[in-house]
């Protein structure tokens, strides 16, 4: 039977677009759901992306199931930013049929082309707050609770399709946390630079506190990734609804800050416990026992995610990395952690990579954002 597109109009096939992934993955071990309300509201008109972004969301279904889904976005700050016109897809979920991964990357190029756009890259989200990066290492380990789980099959069909390789992350795991002390000889040098230059560390003890500073955050993160693939600044609008979605969310003694003598912000390193098998029990609902299994997770952690951290570039090759790294250590093995998981870092950060060599670890993931031209640049 034929693929038939339709697009998400309604309510009901909103709700089918976000439940779609959560049948195809019934019974996988390594899947890890989202939870529907917080995927449903990032594609809210109430969202602020939408102040500089537009976006569609696309079914798949033959004979009257559904068999597959993908969002198209259209990032016109990123657009301005690279001076390119490019859209992105995300969300990109199918059977095993090539028949309907094309039908659906065939729809989202068409709109794209109807918009002037000339390539296309993903699965990207409208900014780096959103998951991206196609699994294409490490299928039998349970990603963070922030990226994809994707089936092998993914991979066959994009690149069947025409797609090629535009930028790689990395994931690594720390073993033994507790066993595995961090270096003396480090340590004694990140207070030897503490103290010589000056900086001070924050450590929170109150959301409130944090939540105060969120904003702080936020620049210094823009500013320390900007130059990295896709990255895209974020308006005043969309800075307070990410501090008010995401900051109360992560422990206020797993933040952490170092100031200059004048109070500003030069380095954040924060991290969280790891919430992956807890999203599983809650299966995309936080009510009847969702948010339980969550509270649980944050209450007898063994797992925690390195979520994030960067140093203004007039600090680097400073110590203030080494300084973060030093408390973020003694907090992870006095919260009880056995083990620590990070994020999706891109391969080119040579920089990020460099200083993971400071505590033994093993790559766990690789992930891929893929391109392909879909229109030639003068149009034709």
């Amino acid at each position: 039977m034929a693929v038939d597109i339709t697009e998400v109009q309604s309510k009901k096939d909103m709700k089918q677009f976000m439940l779609f992934p959560m049948k195809l993955y019934a019974g996988s071990s390594y899947y890890v759901p989202p939870l529907i309300h917080e995927e449903i509201g990032v594609f809210s008109p109430k969202n602020p992306v939408f102040e500089n972004a537009e976006a569609k969301l696309f079914l798949a279904r033959r004979g009257g199931q559904i068999v597959g889904r993908i969002a198209a976005i259209i990032s016109h700050v990123a657009n301005e930013k690279f001076k390119a016109k490019n859209i992105r897809f995300g969300w990109f979920d199918f059977i095993e049929d090539y028949e309907v991964a094309a039908a659906l990357m065939q729809t989202t190029e068409n709109w794209g082309r109807r918009r002037g756009m000339q390539t296309i890259t993903g699965p990207q989200g409208f900014n780096d707050f959103d998951k991206w990066g196609m699994l294409v290492e490490g299928y039998d380990t349970i990603p963070t609770f922030s990226s994809y789980y994707n089936h092998p099959y993914y991979v066959d069909f994009v690149e069947r399709y025409g797609f090629v390789k535009e930028a790689d992350a990395l994931e690594y795991r720390i073993h033994n946390l507790s066993k595995n002390p961090f270096p003396p000889r480090l340590i004694e040098m990140a207070e030897r630079i503490r103290q010589r230059k000056g900086y001070s560390v924050v450590r929170f003890r109150k959301r409130k506190d944090l939540l105060s500073r969120g904003n702080e955050i936020l620049d210094l993160l823009e500013e320390t990734y900007t130059d990295l693939y896709g990255v895209v600044p974020l308006t005043a609008t969309q800075r307070a609804y990410y501090v008010k979605k995401y900051f109360p969310v992560i422990p206020p003694d797993l933040v952490k800050l170092v100031v200059n003598k004048e109070n500003k912000i030069i380095g954040v390193f924060a991290a969280m416990p790891n919430l992956s098998k807890a999203l599983q029990k809650a299966n995309g609902r936080l009510f009847p026992l969702g948010l339980v299994h969550l509270l649980l997770a944050m209450r007898k952690p063994k797992l925690v995610d390195f979520i994030l951290a960067g140093v203004r570039k007039e600090y680097r090759g400073r110590g203030v990395d080494l300084i973060m790294a030093v408390e973020m250590y003694n907090s992870v093995v006095k919260w009880g952690f056995e083990e620590g998981e990070s994020n999706p870092e891109l391969e080119t950060n040579e920089q990020v990579r460099a200083e993971w060599k400071i505590i033994e670890h093993v790559q766990t993931r690789r992930r891929r954002i893929y391109r392909k031209q879909i229109q030639a640049k003068n149009g034709g």
